[in-house]
């Protein structure tokens, strides 16, 4: 009896060691794993306490300098953040991104999500830190700068910060590599008006190679000139110009930075040849947490779960994060994240029924985990969304419980205003939408989001601000997204100023973006919302929006409020209808004019017939 017992666990024994050694052989007979924890970052890692504790020491160094050089910025990331560092550079490949089928070689990696962001590090190398540094830069950003910037400005920050070192009495900030220095030195720089005319679709800004080189290692100069001459503060004064007011470039950086872009020129080649570029000195910031750090084991399943997890936010291991997952739990059959994760997986495969049965399992297993309660939410709204009232509250709960347990989620507050629009809880609905905008300030959905529910709850110009910016977006669908709308605000305006009959809570559709990635916001889908805009007002905007180019000839005023603008585009002349001048979507003027003559100009419009079309915005360029 006892010798059966023996071999009885034995086999036992046996048949769990073989599937912890398939769902991960870097995890078996290898260094344990645990995870450290500072005031304000998780480090999950093999490499031992002392190193953990050297990651995570790292971020909150980055982390007090950003709030020490940014003043009044937010120091909270808009998306919850993981760290996992490898001891290896065979464990770092794992996760590495894959080209032609292999893992490409990265020292550091950032991987963004909606609900969560990973960063990566591989232990074993000398430096890995200026990668994520540059990436984590970026986030903060998120969580800080509103409107429109242009990518010197956003690479060079992150640039700029990504080599930050701190001991007890300085931190040294912009120390770029040698390499990096010497590039400048001799491939020579851009002209700053060029290297402010880079957008994001530019071909220097897309394509690797020198030119590339050369503008984020400008970019991080002039950012680091900017500082150390006190000049930083500049910035929101050169893009209000440049981006609201519309005045041309040069107008702008001499008004903003004394100098015309000639002058800039010679300044940042004497700034190079000084010395002063190797690295910006300050006083190591107060408060940086370097006690309070706790440590625990991290089990190898939960290990395996972490980098499943991973693999799960990304498209080139999303189907081996399934398997991976489901080796957990055949171990384990009641794990938590393994559960939540694989109904993440098949809600991303839209297979509802399995996604709702493994969330009801993760629910059941770690009631407090606020990403259960979210993707529930999630879950809920793709099945029925909010035009049924008992799924509608449903989708509300979790959302709650989630935003209970995680106060930092956007998402969960931005799909929360929807769900309280749709039970009449109008200023609920501002304020949970507002929140998201809060926390994640440039995400351009959220921005979207918020100005539908303005719609919905009548604050027209609060909604029309909102939509202004978004018309701004370098996403063509968002824009038209944005265009769409500012024309039924605009249409509502119009028949309040005329005294037409305002028809309270009627019922409009109100679409919601879902930032599957900040940088894509796509179409989530309708939701019944009660509202204060008429629907004819919707119904009479559903022409295919269209976009044109060209010079305004002349402006008929004579049935006024009503104006005809005459535009040549190319070898055609449009008749442009405008149904209110006073009250028509204007971007580069203050006020519509009768006077104008020999404008470029950019429509907006929708099309009557050949060759006339109802303007919905008129941009002055």
């Amino acid at each position: 009896m006892s010798t059966s017992l023996r071999v009885g666990r034995t086999f036992w024994w046996t048949v769990v060691l073989w599937t912890l050694s398939f769902i991960h052989p870097a995890f078996a007979g290898e260094a344990q794993w645990i995870e450290v924890r500072s005031p304000n970052f998780s480090v999950v890692t093999d490499a031992g306490e002392k190193r953990g504790r050297d990651v995570a020491l790292h971020f909150e160094q980055m982390r007090a300098v950003f709030g020490t050089l940014m003043a009044t910025a937010k120091v909270t990331l808009p998306v919850p953040l993981q760290i996992v560092a490898f001891r290896n550079t065979k464990e770092m490949r794992q996760v590495a991104p894959l080209w032609r089928g292999k893992p490409t070689e990265v020292a550091g990696l950032f991987q963004p999500g909606e609900d969560r962001c990973f960063i990566m590090l591989d232990m074993s190398v000398e430096d890995p830190w200026e990668v994520v540094f540059h990436e984590y830069a970026h986030q903060l950003m998120d969580g800080n700068i509103t409107g429109h910037i242009d990518p010197w400005f956003e690479e060079g920050f992150a640039e700029y910060f990504s080599s930050i070192h701190v001991d007890n009495k300085q931190a040294q900030v912009g120390k770029i590599p040698h390499l990096t220095y010497e590039i400048l030195l001799q491939d020579g720089m851009m002209h700053v008006a060029d290297l402010f005319r880079v957008q994001q679709n530019s071909k220097i800004y897309n394509e690797s190679g020198d030119h590339r080189t050369v503008f984020y290692a400008q970019s991080a100069l002039v950012v680091h000139y900017l500082y150390d001459n006190q000049l930083i503060l500049k910035i929101g004064d050169y893009f209000s110009m440049v981006v609201d007011q519309k005045k041309p470039m040069e107008d702008a950086i001499q008004k903003s930075f004394g100098m015309s872009s000639a002058q800039f020129d010679k300044v940042l080649r004497n700034y190079l040849s000084s010395g002063r570029y190797r690295y910006y000195a300050m006083p190591t910031p107060p408060g940086i947490a370097t006690s309070g750090y706790t440590f625990k084991p991290v089990t190898p399943l939960d290990a395996a779960a972490v980098i499943a997890d991973i693999h799960l936010h990304s498209l080139d291991f999303h189907e081996k994060a399934i398997a991976e997952l489901q080796e957990i739990l055949k171990a384990d059959p009641n794990h938590p994240a393994a559960l939540r994760g694989l109904g993440y997986g098949y809600l991303g495969k839209r297979d509802f029924p399995q996604a709702a049965e493994y969330f009801r399992r993760a629910a059941a297993a770690d009631s407090k985990d606020p990403r259960v309660h979210y993707y529930l939410a999630m879950l809920l709204n793709q099945q029925s969304g909010f035009r049924d009232s008992d799924n509608a509250a449903q989708i509300k709960k979790e959302l709650e419980t989630s935003i209970s347990l995680d106060p930092s989620l956007a998402d969960a507050y931005s799909m929360l205003a929807f769900a309280q629009i749709n039970s009449d809880e109008k200023d609920a609905a501002v304020k949970s939408a507002e929140r998201a905008v809060l926390l994640n300030p440039r995400n351009e959905a959220y921005i979207y989001n918020l100005a539908q529910i303005y719609m919905a709850t009548g604050k027209m110009d609060a909604a029309t601000a909102a939509l202004r910016v978004l018309m701004r977006s370098n996403n063509p669908d968002v824009a038209q997204h944005a265009s769409e709308s500012l024309s039924n605000v605009e249409t509502y305006k119009a028949m309040q100023s005329s005294q037409s009959r305002i028809v309270a809570s009627s019922e409009v559709p109100v679409q919601r973006l879902a930032p599957e990635h900040s940088s894509d916001p796509q179409l989530q889908g309708e939701v019944t919302a009660k509202s204060e805009v008429p629907p004819e007002i919707v119904q009479a905007s559903t022409a295919p929006l269209k976009f044109l180019k060209g010079k305004l000839t002349s402006v008929d005023c004579s049935a006024t409020p009503a104006a005809l603008v005459t535009i040549i585009s190319g070898a055609k002349t449009w008749e442009m209808h405008i149904r209110d001048s006073n009250h028509v979507i204007l971007i580069g003027a203050d006020k519509f004019s009768c006077d104008w003559t020999n404008q470029k100009v950019a429509v907006n419009y929708r099309e009557k017939s050949a060759g006339e079309g109802d303007v919905v915005s008129l941009e002055l360029q």
